[in-house]
Parts: C-alpha cells; structure tokens; sequence
C-alpha cells in the first residue's frame, strides 16, 4: 500500500520550505502539482532542481481558472468534476506506490489540496506537511509586523460582495484580502470606503523573483496581478508597555 502525501511549499522562496518538506520532495518517485493549462505551475516552479531523476510528474490542470464567474453553476461543476477525476487517479495510485502533491503556502489554508483531502478520504492514506501561509512571506516583505497587543487581524477574499468587503474593514485592526487580480477594483473601492485605503499595502509575489511592495494608493486600478495579496498593517488597541 501507498500513501499521499501532501506538502506545504511555503510562500514561494524554497529557502522557506520546511525540513520535512524538502526532505519528502527529493525522494519522491512520483509528484503531482495544480496548474493553469499552457502554464508550468507555481508550486512546480518552487520545486525546481529538487526533483530526483526519474521522477513521474502529473500535472492536475484545472479545466476553468477565470473563464467563468466563481459562483456560477457551470464553474462549480467543472471543478467538482476535475477534482473528483484526480482523487480518483491519485487513489489507484496510491494503492501501490507513495505520490507526493506540492501545494503553495499551507495545504490547509484556503490549499487547492482541501478539495482532494475531502474526497479521498476512506479511499486513501493521506499525510499532510504543513507550510508558511503565502501571506506571512507577504507581511514579512513589508518589514513591519501585521499586528500588534490585542489587534484583531482579519482575512478577506476579494470576492466577496463589496458591502461584505467594507463591513468588515471597518471593524477589524489588520487586514490581509486574497484573491485580489480582477477583484483589486472592488477591493480599493471598499478600502477607501472605509477611510482605510491610504493605510493599504500590494504585495505582489512576496519572497519570490520579482518581488512588488507599494502602497495600494498609488497602484492603477487596471493593475491586477494575479499572485498579490492586499495588507492593512494593526497598529494596537493599546501602548505596549514592553519594550
């Protein structure tokens, strides 16, 4: 019997990666990693040079990425398809040999890896390597902590509704918002709504080559790239008293 094996890549900079992780990618005889159709993947790029010879790659294209809007039926079928299909093929697998799946960040927060972590189980032994969340690289970037005493932090999608956007911009310290890319609009729309926008910052691809840290202000509202993620640094409920 095999087992799959999930491992958390870290925020993008392999020299992030847990011990554990690379230690599971070098020896892996078969890996499999999500990508975009056409595209060499994210997670695939993380591990570049540290695949042993001979590995079998599977590469898990998805069928839609924005061609359809996130919330439509047909979108949500499609995935649930194309997940169900590679749980399935990672489950035969895995009946006689070890396989291995990269995940950027943690396969746990907000991972592609969930939706397979759901359908395999009974079917399959799944181990599961935790990683840094691509939003702490994000926030490190900017070199000034994310919260501070009792700060509330909060952690948005950017598709969300903008009234839901705005609710809770207005009521929490720090803020990190995902899935910005075309939603970035809505985002700063929400931000300056909430007198919070002069207070934001775009990290584009934190720890990884071609690093972008500016403030959000001065970012053109067509400039949506797709590896970003929007910070609202606390500042503190109350004086540290600790130095």
């Amino acid at each position: 019997m095999g087992r799959i094996l999930c491992a958390g890549l870290g925020p993008g900079n392999p020299d992030l990666m847990s011990v554990r992780a690379d230690r599971a990618i070098r020896a892996a005889g078969h890996v499999a990693y999500f990508r975009k159709k056409g595209r060499p993947g994210q997670a695939r790029r993380i591990v570049e040079g540290m695949l042993a010879p001979g590995v079998t790659e599977y590469a898990m294209e998805y069928p839609v990425t924005t061609e359809l809007p996130f919330d439509s039926p047909e979108y949500i079928a499609c995935l649930a398809g194309f997940y169900d299909d590679w749980a399935a093929r990672l489950a035969v697998l895995a009946q006689t040999e070890d396989v291995l799946v990269l995940c950027e960040g943690d396969p746990f927060f907000y991972g592609s890896f969930m939706h397979l972590y759901t359908r395999l189980e009974g079917r399959a032994a799944v181990e599961v390597i935790p990683g840094i969340p691509g939003m702490v690289g994000c926030w490190w970037a900017t070199g000034t902590p994310i919260t501070w005493g009792d700060d509330v932090l909060t952690v948005l999608m950017g598709t969300l509704p903008e009234a839901e956007l705005l609710r809770h911009m207005q009521s929490a310290d720090a803020l990190v918002i995902m899935k910005t890319g075309r939603n970035l609009p809505r985002v700063r729309s929400a931000l300056a709504a909430a007198g919070r926008l002069d207070q934001a910052w775009l990290v584009e691809r934190g720890t990884m080559p071609g690093e972008r840290v500016v403030p959000l202000i001065e970012v053109d509202g067509t400039d949506c790239p797709y590896f970003a993620i929007v910070l609202v640094h606390g500042h503190g409920r109350r004086p540290e008293v600790l130095e």
